[in-house]
């Protein structure tokens, strides 16, 4: 055998590995968790000031007369 015909064979063999591989990928690549990016106190002053600034704009709007 030549080198380069080594070198070739080398090489099928390596891509033939891979090709029993193939589709042997985990469920998920993220990990599962319940974990939130912010914590419970600051998701719940977001949603304090969320609601409350319509509540105050819906209030504002109706004592001012509507659109007017």
């Amino acid at each position: 055998m030549t080198t380069s015909r080594r070198l070739a064979d080398r090489k099928v063999e390596k891509f033939e590995k891979n090709i029993t591989k193939r589709g042997a990928v985990p469920e998920t690549t993220s990990k599962k968790g319940n974990d939130y990016p912010v914590g419970p106190i600051l998701l719940g002053f977001f949603v304090f000031v969320v609601i409350g600034s319509s509540l105050f704009q819906i209030i504002r709007t109706a004592t001012s007369g509507g659109m007017a």
